[in-house]
């Protein structure tokens, strides 16, 4: 699998990433497997939260490797946190609180990259530099990143904390667009011209950071896969070509569509099935000409200007 550099850092990582919000419902030994695969298919970034599965997530992933072995090496071990019960939380407290937390779940001395999990409206800038220097110092995170944030949000943390911020974890599949549309449609009076995302897209390559496509496989707001829905016939039809013309699935192809925007871009599949897995890797071989990613683009119900 191709690497990426993640952000401005030294840290390299497959351009495929592996996301653990499912872990909590496989047993110790599936997620064994499931982690070897990943690794035996270049998928070393695993994504976390403090919240996937209550927590359940992590602990089962911890139970599944022993990250106090050589295998941590192979391994960049990810999580969030912000997210509570009915409100978002970026204060000091709760942020080192929380990566107390999904370290001793992971059973783990230090995450390799930390992300804020939602934008806070009450977030104080200074609290979060205060956390992120304390963490950096006592060795339990090397590196920083947000996710959901505007360039607006984004650059106001980064004007208080001292550390690099590497990625912004955001919504994108070939479903889910809004970030590429107003691009597109410049000066139009169409509904695809309204910009909703302050030039999300321009500002993570601008800025040099990783933009993590999160449920790259689903349609709406996580309303479900795309990819051999019905419901999406000419998308489908479209996926299935120019799968059969490449000898991938059609899942890979949707994924390739991902990797094909300029930047760096490193999808999160959400996958635990090992076949599956190992089919989405695939998409790091291939890679979609322009006309190709504008085909499909069209397909997926677009018309440009």
């Amino acid at each position: 699998m191709k690497k990426i550099m993640l952000g401005t850092s030294e840290v390299e990582a497959g351009e495929i990433a592996l996301g653990c919000m499912r872990m909590d419902q496989l047993s110790v030994n599936e997620a064994e497997e499931v982690i070897k695969t990943s690794l035996d298919a270049g998928i070393d970034l695993f994504d976390h939260a403090d919240i996937y599965g209550k927590g359940k997530s992590e602990e089962v992933f911890g139970k599944a490797v022993d990250l106090r072995s050589s295998i941590r090496d192979q391994i960049v071990l990810q999580s969030k946190c912000g997210i509570r019960d009915g409100f978002f939380d970026f204060s000091k407290e709760h942020i080192i609180r929380s990566v107390e937390g999904s370290l001793t779940r992971l059973g783990a001395e230090s995450l390799d990259v930390l992300l804020l999990h939602r934008p806070d409206a009450l977030m104080e800038p200074e609290e979060i530099a205060a956390a992120f220097s304390e963490l950096k110092q006592a060795g339990k995170v090397k590196h920083f990143g947000v996710s959901n944030l505007r360039p607006g949000q984004t650059e106001l943390l980064r004007s208080h904390v001292e550390e690099p911020l590497l990625i912004n974890q955001l919504q994108l599949s070939l479903m889910h667009t809004p970030m590429l549309d107003a691009g597109f449609n410049v000066n139009m009076h169409n509904e695809a011209a309204v910009n909703r995302e302050g030039q999300l897209l321009e500002y993570t390559r601008r800025e040099s950071m990783t933009l993590q496509a999160w449920s790259p496989l689903q349609h709406g707001m996580i309303q479900g896969p795309f990819v051999g829905n019905k419901d999406f016939p000419e998308v489908n039809k479209k996926l299935n070509e120019l799968a059969e013309e490449k000898g991938i699935t059609a899942t890979a192809i949707a994924i390739a569509w991902i990797l094909r925007i300029p930047g760096s871009m490193q999808p999160v599949i959400g996958s635990m099935n090992k076949t599956r897995i190992k089919e989405i890797a695939q998409a790091s071989r291939n890679t979609l000409s322009r006309k190709e990613w504008y085909e499909l683009y069209r397909a997926a119900g677009n018309d440009l200007p």
